[in-house]
């Protein structure tokens, strides 16, 4: 079977795949993907982004200061179809649109290359943990942002390599691309990265380098444009600060602080977290691969030669989808402190790359590719699945009631403390008639971090739907929302953790914009017996004005 032969007879079920005897189908390996991810978004705990991206369900606007539209309408879509505010409700937006993600590289990988490689790049998207996580499973901006940048491809093979003339001559695809990639800037600003990565495949393609003065891009770019209407409208109304944040804000230097320089381990560190994130029996292949497909086709892409073969153009495709977001994020690594998960778009695209070898590789040795694949399946769904039961029995702690083999961790060595049980708390102020007296009986409630308002809110709304704000120098998008001038004269409820509570400057800052404020409680949070956060509980009268922190920036 040639790379190129075409067998989309039924691109679902695929009838006929003889290097994949024993493999299961397409519509199985998506169907358990669904399943699995939704065993894991049922029990894993919120964490602060999606608490602080459920407020942004109940402050429904044309966009936000830290992310476009999408998020919010994901985030939303589970409460809205059931009525049900719970973690698990949060995520079913995020659980169906990765699912949709997959079914499209499947479909882009098959196009570009063959049924196998497409079959081969759905098995390594469904798992990687970090794509299952990042994008299949916790509600984040990556989610509709991988879906429409997956529609995004999938629009562009189907343009660049479905051959319906003897040379390239573009179409009304093209207009359709502008769209998707307006939808992903709506998701993510990284959609931008992907317009400048497929304009890039075309001026260094000479067979496609005519669709940038087609008629078709001219109206693609106008409806790109109009496609970002929410974007651009919010930022107009508000002096066109969220972007100047994303591009020039975010990387200010901290004041007084001292100068960096740059860092080479720092960006080989980036790069080993990504290795990791990715799982390194994937992690390492698919650089190794990158790297001698690079080497072996370096010279001929980058020649001036007209004659450049069909293959190497895809690979050129994928590389210009890849290596600008994954390459600049590393180096970026090495002077500025980036988000581990920054770079992780770009190996979406690398991995149809693997996905191409991989069929290469099933002709030489099919049983050490289903040991690859399944046996990496295997080790990272049993990690995974073991971090589950850690995070709501405690079995890693060394001081648990549900300790295997004596476990390893404390609370103060276990970074997965930092997520909220917000059930547990739920609970005990369910159980604490005082302090869900205080709750229903004040007229607000505020934190002192823009994360833990969304998952205080989410712990309490059934309780009592109280208004909820921030005080803090980094309001985010509390900047943006009702402010707290509509309370003066009112009581509120202040909830925090032991670690702020144990900061007397921070709840004296907040004395001055009260008549009083006084600990009524606390509540501990346990994992396996073990005490794993604290929330205290302040009773704050009579607000005398609005909020305006004495470090009123955001960094």
């Amino acid at each position: 079977m040639t790379l190129q032969k075409k067998v989309f007879l039924n691109p679902v079920f695929n009838k006929k795949f003889p290097l994949l005897d024993g493999f299961p189908s397409v519509v199985s390996i998506l169907l358990l993907g669904l399943l699995f991810r939704s065993l894991i978004a049922f029990w894993l705990l919120p964490g602060y982004d999606e608490g602080y991206y459920y407020l942004y369900t109940k402050h429904l606007d044309w966009s936000y200061f830290d992310h476009p539209l999408f998020v919010a309408l994901t985030t939303g879509f589970g409460i809205w179809l059931t009525g049900i505010t719970s973690p698990f409700t949060l995520r079913i937006g995020t659980l169906i649109l990765y699912t949709g993600s997959l079914y499209l590289l499947y479909l882009t990988t098959a196009k570009l290359f063959s049924q196998t490689a497409g079959k081969i790049t759905l098995i390594l998207g469904s798992i990687i943990p970090i794509f299952q996580l990042g994008f299949g499973i916790i509600t984040l901006p990556d989610s509709p942002l991988i879906f429409f940048w997956s529609a995004a491809l999938y629009c562009a093979v189907d343009e660049f390599f479905t051959k319906r003339n003897q040379t390239y001559l573009p179409s009304y695809r093209l207009s359709i691309l502008g769209v998707l990639i307006g939808l992903a800037c709506l998701s993510k600003y990284h959609g931008f990265v992907l317009g400048f990565c497929l304009v890039g495949f075309c001026l260094c393609s000479n067979n496609h380098r005519k669709a940038l003065i087609s008629p078709w891009t001219i109206l693609g770019l106008f409806l790109f444009i109009v496609t970002l209407f929410p974007l651009l409208f919010w930022n107009y109304q508000h002096d066109w600060i969220s972007l100047k944040f994303q591009l020039f804000d975010r990387f200010l230097p901290v004041p007084n602080a001292p100068q960096k320089s740059y860092n080479f381990l720092n960006a080989l560190g980036v790069l080993g977290v990504n290795i990791a994130l990715l799982f390194p029996t994937i992690g390492f292949p698919l650089w190794w691969v990158m790297s001698k497909s690079l080497y072996f086709d370096g010279y001929q892409l980058l020649s001036k030669k007209k004659n450049v073969s069909n293959l190497n153009n895809k690979k050129l495709f994928i590389y210009w989808i890849s290596l600008p977001l994954t390459l600049g994020l590393i180096i970026l690594g090495g002077k500025e402190q980036i988000l581990v998960t920054w770079p992780i778009p770009g190996y979406w695209g690398m991995i149809l790359l693997l996905g191409f070898y991989g069929e290469q590789w099933l002709n030489n040795s099919k049983i050490w590719v289903k040991r690859w694949l399944f046996g990496s399946a295997i080790a990272i769904n049993t990690i995974l699945l073991l971090l589950l039961l850690h995070l709501n029995t405690g079995t890693l702690f060394t001081s648990s009631h549900n300790a295997i083999v004596g476990g390893f961790l404390t609370p103060e060595t276990d970074p997965t403390t930092e997520l909220i049980d917000v059930e547990e708390l739920r609970k005990q102020v369910t159980e604490s008639p005082l302090l869900l007296n205080y709750l229903k009986q004040s007229d607000f409630l505020f934190t002192n971090a823009y994360y833990l308002a969304g998952l205080i809110d989410l712990a309490l709304e059934p309780l009592h739907d109280i208004p909820v704000t921030c005080f803090s120098y980094d309001r985010r998008g509390f900047d943006f929302w009702p402010d707290t001038d509509q309370w003066i004269g009112k009581n509120a409820l202040y909830i925090t953790l032991k670690r702020f509570h144990e900061m007397p400057e921070l709840t004296n800052e907040f004395r001055a914009f009260f008549t009083e404020i006084k600990e009524i409680g606390k509540i501990e949070i346990k994992r396996g017996g073990v005490v794993v956060n604290v929330f205290y509980f302040y009773e704050a009268n009579n607000l005398l004005r609005p909020y305006v922190s004495t470090e009123n920036s955001i960094r």
